[in-house]
This record gives structure tokens, C-alpha cells and sequence, in this order.
């Protein structure tokens, strides 16, 4: 830059200077919205970009397309509550209580919910300037005391738990021709109406209605998230929509009825897909897209009890309630444009990781208590690789498995020995099924896991057991 002799030329020049690295300052230092969107019991191969041949997803491929695809992303459980638990913590379920050894999940009987002593993105964020809100299932605990709005969420309108809980039982049972027969088989599954279960909806801590129409449930969390992003536009914000599907009951609205060649489920992602596609329309019509962050992602696997109502998980073995690959690892997409370096990530990620990277975008430090989350900045912004190498797979409170780099080790189930036993061993970049067990071929590979096993079972401290509680 030519400098000037004349003192007022000075004086301009670095008035100049001055608001040029102000301006700088200022684009380094904004504090992005953050969006979390949740589907609940989504399959890997549910999406059309990740294989599936019936399943139309636009809107969920623009946005692969024009941000980041990771392929090895995990929720921290294979059931609800516990990976819900994990992604607002930055913590493994089993250290809050939340992860339960009895029931897995948290029912509408359920006297037991999150902790006020964990601290959550919501209460971290809202250190940082964030307005906070939260559109969609909870499923931490329906009390008044567990409730969103004590956890740090400024707003939120949802269900408290799963959209199959409160069963109508003496209308079901008569339904049923007098018997209940098995959980997952009823007339009530093969033609389901809202009334069958008596669901609360909520707003804030007021029960709007029980049994709401659930063919407008996603059609209306879609509403609500737009309201909430139009009314916090001009200020950081986090918004967190907790789909109630594809969890069964399936229902969709009728603008989507028989849309898909996949039936009823197919008809269901659709509609999630359409409700992705509004709220991205909706931050480019606000104009504040180049400062969001959006992540799609989904609870855990699908639920193949269910058969065509509960999704694939494509080339991975199992869905929810396993600790295969098919029960955990997910569809992971970051959106963000202009500033999310578009790729396909094959590093291991998790939604434990939420916090740290949350954290480091909003230039706040990450609570101490959220030792299992790692910062995934440096590979959203700059594509290099990820910082987490590793993932324990709980089920209820027993590490099931473990996977370190590219190999995967299941342990003996239902067991927290000291000495645990290792029950097969996969390596997931030639083998994501996990059908060819490598223990006789790939021996010396064993003692690392078992080391590592040992090493992060010594982190936990006894906790009570939330779920437990009746």
C-alpha cells in the first residue's frame, strides 16, 4: 500500500487500516446459527445418495452435494433416549445415567430424566449470545423438572417421548380382537390412527392436546423451525429439530400420500426430505445461509422388526437395538455455504462431537465434563482429517464393541469384565457388512482393543441410573 506524508492522509490511512481488519475481525469472529436436524430410527440407506433405489431425496443430495458427506458417522447409542442423551452432552450416555442397564429408554411411567447437574449445547450456547430452540421429540424425561425448557432451550414445541408410547391399551386390546398379541404385530400397525396412541403435544411446559393428528406432526415441526429461524434472524441462534419419524407409527401428511414406490416409509423420508428442503429455502430467502451450519443426521438405525415400515441400513449389518454397524452409524451431511469444504469424509465422526465443535465455531469453551467430544473444525473448514479415531458402542451400560481406525472388535454382550472377551473382529473399510471375522488372520490386533477397553472403562464413575427410576 503507498503511504502518505500528509498528516491527514495518515490519519485516513489508517482509518482504512483500521476498518478493513475490523471487517476481517468481524468475519472471523461471527458466531455461525447452528442447526441440528434429527431423524428418529433413520436407516444408513435411506437416502437416495446413499444408495437407496426408490427413496427420493433431493433436497438431502443438493445438500451432500454442496457440503459434507461423511460416511463413517455415528450416533453414540442404538436406541433413542441414550443417543439424544449423548449429542446435547458431548458425553457417553453411561456417565449422565442416562444409559440404561433395564429398559434402554425412557417411558411415559418413567419417573427419571436427564440430570440439571449435565450441561448442555442449549445452556453452553446461550453463554455465547445464542437464542436457543428445540422443535420435535425430546425423550429425556417428561417431568416438568426434565422438560427442554430446564435444559437450556429458550422455546420448544414436541412430543416428550416416542410417537408409539401411551398406548390406547383397552382401545388397542379390543382392536385386537381382545388380545394385545405380540409388541410389534396388530391391526393397530397395519392400519395405525393417531388416536391409538395418546402421545401429549407440547408447548414450553403446557400440554397442548393428547393423540395430536400425527399426519401433521414433521408438516408442522417444519412451521415452527421457520417461525423460530424468521423470528432470530438478525442473532446467533441454535435450533434443534427432533423429527418424529420414521419411528413408527408412520404417518405423513397428505400432500405426500403415495408419492414414493417405497410405500408408506418411502412416502415418510420424502416428506422429511421436503422438510429439509423448505428450511435450506428458508435461510437463502433470509439471506443468512452463508452464516449456517446445518446437520442432518438421525438417532440410530433402522428398526427392522418393523420390515418395510422400518427402513434399511443399506450394506450394514443390523439396525437399532444393535451395536453393528447398521444400528449406529448414520447419514452425516454439514452444510454450510461458502465455509464447509464440500467433500466426502470417510474419518470417524459421532454426534458426541456436537459440543467441541460447536463450541470452537462459537468461540466458547467446551464444558470439562464433555471429555468424549471432539472438534471437528478443522476438517468442516479445511478438510483435513478428523481428530476422532476411535468409538465405543454401548448398549445399555456394556461396551459391545470398539473401533479404532479402520478395525472394529465386538465384545462378549451383557458384560463389564476387566478381562473382556473378544467375539469377532472386522475391518470396516474392506468389510462395512462385518461378515469376515479377522481374530485367526489378524492376532496381534487384539491386545490394543483390549488395552483400550480397559483404559476407558477406568473413566467412569458410578452414576445413578435415571432411567431406572419408576
Amino acid at each position: 500500500m503507498k503511504l502518505f506524508k500528509h498528516p491527514q492522509a495518515f490519519l485516513f490511512q489508517g482509518l482504512v487500516l483500521g476498518l478493513a481488519l475490523s471487517a476481517v475481525a468481524s468475519l472471523v469472529t461471527a458466531k455461525p446459527n447452528i442447526i441440528v436436524i434429527f431423524a428418529d430410527d433413520m436407516g444408513y440407506g435411506d437416502m437416495s445418495n446413499n444408495g437407496h433405489p426408490t427413496i427420493r431425496t433431493p433436497h438431502l443430495d443438493k445438500m451432500t452435494a454442496e457440503g459434507q458427506k461423511w460416511t463413517s458417522f455415528y450416533s453414540a447409542s442404538p436406541v433413542c433416549t441414550p443417543s439424544r442423551a449423548a449429542l446435547l452432552t458431548g458425553r457417553y450416555a453411561v456417565r449422565s445415567g442416562m444409559e440404561s442397564a433395564v429398559y434402554g429408554v425412557l417411558f411415559p411411567e418413567s419417573t427419571g430424566g436427564m440430570p440439571a447437574t449435565e450441561i448442555t449445547l442449549p445452556e453452553m450456547l446461550k453463554k455465547a449470545g445464542y437464542a436457543t430452540g428445540m422443535v420435535g421429540k425430546w425423550h429425556l424425561g417428561h417431568l416438568p423438572e426434565f422438560l427442554p425448557t430446564r435444559h437450556g432451550f429458550d422455546s420448544w414445541y414436541g412430543i416428550p417421548y416416542s410417537n408409539d408410547m401411551n398406548l390406547d391399551r383397552p382401545r388397542v386390546t379390543e382392536l385386537n380382537g381382545g388380545q394385545l398379541g405380540e409388541w410389534h404385530t396388530g391391526v393397530h400397525w397395519d392400519d395405525p390412527k393417531s388416536e391409538y396412541w395418546q402421545v401429549p403435544l407440547m408447548e414450553g411446559e403446557t400440554i397442548l392436546e393428547h393423540a395430536p393428528d400425527q399426519t401433521q406432526l414433521t408438516k408442522s415441526y417444519t412451521e415452527k423451525a421457520i417461525d423460530f429461524i424468521e423470528s432470530h434472524k438478525k442473532q446467533p441462534f441454535f435450533l434443534y429439530l427432533a423429527h418424529s419419524m420414521p419411528h413408527v407409527p408412520l404417518f405423513r401428511s397428505e400432500e405426500y400420500e403415495r408419492i414414493s414406490t417405497a410405500g408408506l416409509y418411502g412416502d415418510v423420508i420424502e416428506e422429511i426430505d421436503g422438510s429439509v428442503g423448505q428450511i435450506l429455502a428458508s435461510l437463502r430467502e433470509l439471506g443468512i445461509a452463508e452464516n449456517t451450519l446445518v446437520v442432518f443426521t438421525s438417532d440410530n438405525g433402522p428398526w427392522l422388526q418393523f420390515k418395510t415400515q422400518g427402513g434399511i441400513a443399506g450394506p450394514l449389518r443390523g439396525g437399532k437395538f444393535d451395536t453393528y454397524e447398521g444400528g449406529m452409524r448414520e447419514p452425516g451431511i454439514f452444510w454450510w455455504p461458502g465455509t464447509v469444504q464440500p467433500a466426502i469424509i470417510h474419518d470417524i465422526g459421532c454426534t458426541l462431537d456436537f459440543m467441541a465443535t460447536f463450541a470452537a465455531l462459537a468461540g466458547v469453551t467446551p464444558p470439562e465434563a464433555a471429555v468424549d467430544s471432539c472438534d471437528l473444525t478443522d476438517t468442516l473448514l479445511k478438510g483435513e482429517g478428523s481428530p476422532r479415531k476411535e468409538l465405543f458402542y454401548y448398549k445399555s451400560t456394556h461396551i459391545e464393541a470398539l473401533r479404532i481406525g479402520s478395525h472394529k472388535v465386538h465384545f462378549e454382550p451383557k458384560s463389564d469384565s476387566a478381562e473382556p472377551v473378544v467375539t469377532a473382529c472386522f475391518n470396516l473399510d474392506h468389510d462395512p457388512g462385518e461378515n469376515y471375522d479377522l481374530r485367526e488372520t489378524n492376532p496381534s490386533l487384539l491386545p490394543q482393543f483390549v488395552q483400550r477397553y480397559q483404559q476407558h472403562r477406568a473413566t467412569l464413575e458410578p452414576v445413578e441410573d435415571q432411567l431406572a427410576k419408576r
